[in-house]
């Protein structure tokens, strides 16, 4: 028996779930949508504004996947001026952030060996951090203040803002004299000449901001985003005014949804488990987008945030879909296949859940359900 005969029983099962007592003193969107068959199998509150917490996420990627393509990359590069003199460089470094979240000492020392290219053992000038890449905020909007979390600047190393240090130290264990030399923050001037640009692929910040959650990778990729706009400065602006253009095309853009930040960590955020769904349908019918997606997802019971989750079930191994916790908040929202192998997106929030294990056990009550139908 196909899915669209077995909705009829798949009403009722969901609606016993919302039975719950939980739901006396806390609220649920859910929405499950069949991409088989194309048609929505069930909605509840699915257009009532909640916070999204890390399924934001998911909004995050799926402009990002849009709006720069899967073959995107994150770029640092280093620049110099003046002149070679002798075995001297008479002149500045430059370091030019992008924003790029993923990098270590180990990537820092193979960009330190690129000053090795210019022939030199000493440096006579500055070495210059340019973090212009970006609007000099270190916070995202709605941000806790009290709530432990990196800055978000365009030139880090493993989070912190201590890239030209680090920097430093690598140049300098190359046998690079650095004596007199100033560490400071600047502007690349135009005449600097390129001396190497370091890359990083979209999908490598993909991976781990999806799989583990990670809130300094979703902001780098709004921020990502907002620079792809060419107005020389990325502003968080402009990656939500671009996020609800993509809303708007989905028919969307007449809701009230409210764009903060990039990871969900922001309590201004509001969107629907409508939105959610639409956009994830979108991302399916997407191949350049769908592919990259569907491998960054977390999967029940084998990997990322849902390693732990819905193990013995019919869902493990099946469901890929990005979680989301905040005080008060769980969500989770993606991608399962039936026993008869309809293909289902979905979307949770439970909002005003004051232990997360209680939305969680709802949500992967839910899935269970979908995973089993035949």
């Amino acid at each position: 028996m196909g899915l669209s005969a077995q909705t009829d029983r798949l009403g009722p099962s969901l609606d016993s779930l919302l039975r719950d007592p939980m739901f006396e003193t806390s609220q649920v969107g859910l929405m499950v949508y069949d991409l088989t068959a194309d048609s929505a199998l069930y909605c509840h509150n699915h257009r009532q504004l909640m916070r999204p917490a890390s399924c934001m996420k998911l909004v995050t990627a799926i402009t990002a996947l849009d709006q720069l393509r899967p073959s995107y990359t994150y770029t640092t590069k280093l620049y110099y001026t003046g002149q070679v003199v002798g075995s001297t460089l008479v002149g500045n470094i430059y370091c030019v952030g992008g924003f790029d979240p993923t990098l270590t000492v180990d990537d820092v020392a193979v960009m330190a060996s690129g000053v090795a290219r210019l022939g030199i053992d000493s440096i006579r000038g500055l070495l210059v951090a340019d973090r212009t890449m970006k609007e000099a905020l270190d916070y995202g909007e709605g941000w806790c203040w009290d709530d432990d979390n990196p800055m978000l600047t365009p030139l880090s190393v493993g989070r912190k803002n201590n890239f030209l240090e680090t920097f430093a130290e690598e140049v300098a264990r190359l046998g690079v004299n650095l004596e007199g030399v100033q560490l400071t923050e600047g502007r690349t001037p135009q005449q600097a000449q390129l001396l190497l640009t370091y890359r990083h692929s979209i999908s490598t910040v993909l991976d781990r901001m999806m799989k583990m959650s990670d809130n300094f990778y979703a902001e780098s990729m709004f921020y990502q985003t907002a620079w792809s706009a060419g107005k020389g400065l990325a502003r968080a602006k402009d990656a939500r005014d671009i996020t609800k253009k993509l809303f708007a095309r989905l028919g969307l853009g007449h809701y009230p949804y409210k764009v903060a930040d990039g990871s969900g960590l922001s309590l201004y955020n509001y969107v629907s488990v409508e939105l959610l769904c639409r956009l994830l349908r979108y991302a399916w019918l997407t191949p350049s987008i769908r592919q990259p997606l569907m491998e960054s997802l977390p999967i029940a019971g084998v990997d990322g945030t849902l390693k732990d989750r819905m193990r013995g079930t019919a869902a493990q191994g099946n469901v890929r879909a990005k979680t989301g916790t905040l005080t008060g908040i769980s969500s989770l929202a993606g991608y399962c296949t039936t026993a008869q192998g309809h293909q289902l997106c979905f979307a949770i929030i439970n909002q005003g859940v004051m232990r997360g294990a209680t939305g969680k056990a709802f949500q992967d009550r839910v899935c269970k359900l979908l995973t089993e139908y035949e």
